[in-house]
């Protein structure tokens, strides 16, 4: 894809990780979940056209390099995570041209009843 943020995607939506991302000690001593949403551009008329697994990223290998990318840390701040997705998925799949990548926080430790802290990159690729 050419064009950044059009076009064909991939989604992947409420992928739930357990991890020790944070800036306090017990956010790193106990962790919590975190969610992650993927959206992810590539052309996929050549998926649609030959019905073939090969034509395309797989949302079960997509789903694989995240985990991996959200396990690598820990980090401070869920920026951090997010970029590091970012990285990870532009460097395993090479038709991917563009990436979002939405990380949730529910349980941030802010005074809040219900919701959650998220952060969301656009990037598109580099190279």
């Amino acid at each position: 894809m050419t064009d950044a943020f059009t076009g064909d995607r991939i989604i992947l939506e409420g992928l739930g990780f357990y991890g020790y991302h944070g800036v306090f000690p017990e956010e790193r001593k106990l962790g919590q979940r975190f969610v992650v949403d993927l959206t992810c551009g590539l052309d996929l008329s050549p998926a649609g056209d030959t019905d073939e697994l090969g034509r395309t990223a797989s949302y079960a290998d997509i789903y694989d390099v995240t985990k991996a990318a959200f396990e690598e840390g820990p980090f401070n701040l869920i920026e951090a995570v997010a970029q590091r997705i970012a990285d990870r998925v532009f460097a395993a799949f090479a038709d991917i041209g563009w990436i979002i990548v939405r990380v949730k926080k529910p349980e941030a430790p802010i005074a809040m009843v219900r919701g959650a802290a998220s952060v969301e990159l656009h990037r598109t690729r580099k190279d």
